[in-house]
Order: structure tokens, then C-alpha cells, then sequence
């Protein structure tokens, strides 16, 4: 997946956060919050999005499920009612092999650069 910020502490983050961490448009969220009903921010005052971790998880399924397995809306929701425990286990055991990948990568520099 492409999380790229792991800001644990907050409670809330802002729709502008979310998208940074998916590097998507503001735009795009907005339009999944409208086709996936498992993404509903809270609304505070004006109208301004406040996610939390759950939101934040729900859209991850919906970035794996739409970006990453080019999935349509239609066939990712109807996945979703399905077996959306699946999918997480899923999401997530990709995203582990990402992030060790990436540091088998880093390695590899590190030794290359020593010999």
C-alpha cells in the first residue's frame, strides 16, 4: 500500500493528512467517502473532516481493493460486504512484505557501498 506516514498519536487527522498518506487527491477521497459507506468522517464545524484510525484502515481496504488490484467501485464494495476480514489480513500481509523489501533494498546499498 502506499501509506506513507505512520503518525500513531493523533486521534483525528485531516482529510489533507489522509491524502498525503495515500498520495491521492483530497478529491478522491471525498468521491470514496460518497461510494463506500465504511468511510464516514466525522464532520466538525464547516464541514471539515476529521478521520480516525478506523477511517484511516477502511481506506487502506479501499486503496488495495481499487488501486493496487485495479478492482471497479462496483466489484470492490460488493468484496467488501463479502469478506472484509479477508481483505485486511491481506492488505496487511502485503504491506509487511513492502516494508521488508524495502529494507532487504536498503541493506543491500549499505553492503554494496562497503565492498
Amino acid at each position: 500500500m502506499a501509506l506513507k506516514s505512520d503518525k500513531n498519536l493523533k486521534l483525528y487527522y485531516s482529510i489533507r493528512e489522509v491524502a498525503e498518506m495515500f498520495d491521492v487527491n483530497e478529491s478522491l477521497l471525498r468521491y470514496w467517502e460518497k461510494e463506500f459507506p465504511i468511510i464516514a468522517p466525522k464532520k466538525a464545524g464547516g464541514n471539515i473532516r476529521q478521520y480516525t484510525k478506523e477511517d484511516i484502515e477502511n481506506i487502506r481496504l479501499v486503496y488495495h481493493l481499487v488501486k493496487e488490484k485495479k478492482m471497479t467501485l462496483a466489484g470492490a464494495r460488493q468484496r467488501l460486504k463479502q469478506n472484509k476480514e479477508s481483505i485486511r489480513d491481506t492488505a496487511e500481509i502485503i504491506d509487511r512484505l513492502r516494508r521488508i523489501k524495502e529494507d532487504l533494498l536498503s541493506m543491500r546499498k549499505e553492503l554494496d557501498y562497503l565492498t
